[in-house]
């Protein structure tokens, strides 16, 4: 049975200080890669295609939040417009360009993807599946 879930990933959440805000940003660059609102509730909301996968919430513990250096999440987009696409819409939604748009050959010859920054200093990305 192992074998049949298609990812080992569960879900990822990503805390924010402003929640509103990061709602906003997400529900317009979640849809380029094929992602939905899938659940919500205060303080917190889930995108996935099936499922909740990746998560944007205040902290449990009422703390701040912080992003982490060298902590970057990755969603997979189904082709190089749909990272365009993600770059696009997650700079029109306030985001900061960490990383254009385009081949990156130091991790191998066909990987096209984009990293950005979110509303709460979180490094997010947009890649195509190298051979897809």
């Amino acid at each position: 049975m192992a074998d049949e879930i298609p990812s080992i990933v569960h879900h990822l959440s990503l805390g924010t200080n402003d929640f509103e805000r990061a709602a906003a940003f997400y529900e317009r660059v979640m849809p380029t890669v094929g992602a939905r609102k899938v659940l919500s509730f205060a303080g917190a909301v889930a995108y996935g295609k099936h499922f909740p996968e990746f998560w944007v919430q205040t902290p449990f513990d009422g703390g701040t939040a912080a992003s982490g250096n060298g902590t970057h999440v990755a969603f997979i987009a189904a082709s190089r417009d749909a990272v365009d696409a993600f770059h696009a819409a997650a700079l029109e939604a306030g985001g900061t360009d960490d990383g254009a748009p385009g081949l990156r050959p130091q991790y191998g010859p066909d990987y096209y993807c984009c990293y950005v920054r979110d509303l709460d200093g979180h490094k997010i990305e947009a890649a195509v599946i190298p051979g897809a």
